[in-house]
């Protein structure tokens, strides 16, 4: 069954062109994962097995119809994401990717569990259409919720927030300690090697992610990078982010 996405496509590229990945970052730069807002295509809905692994998006030219928009994280380390962070960072039935994709890569670097619906409906409140809020089932763009966590921070999750309704959740106080100091977007797929540093993708020619609907798609899933690269020229978003 088809799962909900929920990644807008920003109606203007400016960030990417203000703040690209420079080679000189890239020279000093530490291992980081990278949240990515792409084109979701009805192929990527079935990742097929080999081995022990699962693909998607094996054959670019051929990936089906586009599905809608959706947001997911580049991992550093394929080991380094918890089972529980799996089962933690279910979207279910709502089009909050770019909450569950960028709060999954914050987990990532600081080891904990950050609340995704509040990141969703906080980047609502900024992006630039008038039909997303707060509360509502809208998507939004991995841009806006770049700019949340560089000016206001995030909510580390406790577990008394499980019940809340949407509007006790956005009156939420962030940390801005638990934010990024700035956010930087790849161009092409050779930065997206230089920011993960992982030689096996490389090798591989191909890079994994970690979606958001549980366990009912693969922990982690991998693509070949060809495929990565359509996405990218297709209006994709790939951030890198500094950390706090």
């Amino acid at each position: 069954m088809a799962k909900a996405l929920g990644r807008k496509i920003p109606t203007d590229f400016t960030h990417v062109e203000k703040y690209p990945l420079r080679a000189a970052q890239l020279a000093v730069m530490k291992p980081q994962p990278v949240v990515v807002g792409i084109n979701w295509y009805s192929d990527f809905d079935s990742p097929v097995k080999k081995g022990r692994m699962y693909w998607v998006g094996l054959n670019a030219k051929k990936l089906g119809y586009i599905r809608g928009g959706h947001c997911v994280c580049m991992p550093h380390l394929t080991t380094a994401d918890a089972t529980a962070w799996q089962l933690f960072y279910n979207q279910g039935e709502e089009g909050a990717c770019v909450g569950f994709g960028s709060s999954r890569a914050m987990s990532l670097l600081n080891r904990k569990e950050f609340n995704p619906w509040w990141l969703w409906d906080l980047a609502k409140t900024v992006d630039e259409w008038a039909e997303t809020n707060a509360g509502d089932g809208e998507g939004t763009s991995v841009r806006a919720a770049m700019d949340i966590l560089r000016t206001l921070g995030h909510v580390p999750w406790a577990k008394e927030m499980k019940n809340l309704a949407w509007q006790e959740r956005d009156k939420l106080t962030a940390l801005a300690a638990e934010g990024i100091s700035e956010n930087r977007w790849a161009l092409k797929i050779d930065d997206l090697f230089s920011v993960l540093q992982n030689e096996a993708y490389k090798k591989r020619g191909a890079i994994p992610f970690l979606n958001s609907w549980g366990l009912s798609y693969p922990h982690v899933t991998w693509m070949p990078c060809e495929t990565w690269d359509r996405l990218m020229q297709e209006q994709g978003e790939f951030t890198m982010i500094t950390d706090k």
